[in-house]
């Protein structure tokens, strides 16, 4: 379904500002030196960023979840940390600890790897339930909490973490708590045959990944973020959204529907789609094109509905075409 700035209803105002386009353009394409046949993924991966949120990306192994991470960290400068997620990790490895200074008589906080802009939690469900809930306030407060002193993580703060969903062998499943934090879940999938063969040839004697340098300053970041919250709504397509998320609670198939912070998320993320995209107002498209990522795994599933991920997407394109576009 190809829906335009001219549907009825939405009001087009002026372009977006050139220099936010050619900013966005440059990340896009710098990530896309090292993603091949990717340019959907990428460009929402973009705006999640833009959008102030959390990346959860899904798939299996060896399909470019964590090259995907790690050259968007590299494009926008800033810090980078990555953190791979085991069994035996504490919240301590990762938030950091107070450690006694005996010439200053007192303890001193020494950071972890969660303080830096951009972190790489890599195979989160590996970590157990007390780790994996030590990212909660981070996500959603932007700060932690240690011996009753709160320390602010640095700004801009985004997650990427990955996700294998077919290996659960030492695995711990992610608590719907977890998952609501994360503004969209991506898929990869395999590239075609076209795409596949580029990235062979593109690696016989280097890897793209490793020589992406920085075409964003953090600065630059924060700009295009702020700029997001200035991207026009129309009054009928926010009505549009709230209609599809009050669905998801009244599905046959659901145990719980997308919570008020699922319906924020949504909204913001179409609204940086829409920055992406070069326009300052969103399109019904920027809804039907995100309503999966962002609001797919924020369902309860009752039991027996089958593989989660993949029953919820369904669930939401089945809403999508029953719930009448804004005309």
């Amino acid at each position: 379904m190809r829906l335009t700035a001219a549907s009825p209803g939405i009001a087009p105002r002026e372009a977006s500002s050139t220099e936010a386009s050619q900013r966005i353009r440059a990340l896009r394409d710098n990530v896309e030196k090292a993603i091949r046949g990717k340019n959907e993924t990428v460009k929402q991966a973009v705006a999640g960023l833009l959008a102030k949120g959390h990346l959860l990306i899904e798939d299996i192994p060896g399909v470019g979840k964590t090259t995907l991470a790690s050259c968007l960290a590299r494009s926008i400068g800033g810090t980078f940390r990555r953190v791979q997620l085991t069994s035996d990790l504490l919240p301590s490895d990762i938030i950091g600890v107070s450690v006694f200074n005996p010439d200053a008589h007192a303890f001193e906080f020494k950071k972890g790897p969660l303080f830096a802009n951009v972190i790489l939690a890599d195979e989160l469900n590996r970590a157990t339930p007390k780790t994996q809930s030590s990212l909660l306030e981070a996500m959603s407060e932007f700060r932690v909490s240690v011996d009753s002193q709160t320390h602010l993580l640095p700004n801009p703060f985004f997650v990427v973490a990955t996700l294998n969903p077919v290996e659960h062998h030492g695995t711990y499943p992610l608590p719907d708590s977890q998952l609501d934090r994360f503004l969209m879940r991506l898929e990869m999938g395999y590239p075609d045959a076209a795409a596949e063969r580029e990235i062979i040839v593109r690696q016989r004697l280097t890897n793209p990944s490793e020589t992406i340098e920085p075409v964003l300053t953090v600065g630059d970041v924060l700009k295009l973020q702020q700029k997001v919250r200035e991207i026009h709504v129309d009054d009928s397509l926010l009505d549009y959204m709230l209609a599809l998320v009050k669905e998801t609670r009244s599905s046959a198939a659901v145990e719980l529907g997308v919570s008020p912070r699922g319906s924020l998320s949504l909204y913001r993320a179409t609204q940086a789609l829409a920055l992406v995209e070069g326009r300052n107002f969103v399109v019904p498209e920027d809804v039907l094109t995100l309503a999966v990522p962002v609001l797919g795994h924020r369902l309860v599933l009752k039991p027996g509905s089958g593989r989660a991920s993949r029953t919820a997407a369904m669930i939401i394109e089945d809403i999508l075409r029953r719930v009448p576009v804004p005309s």
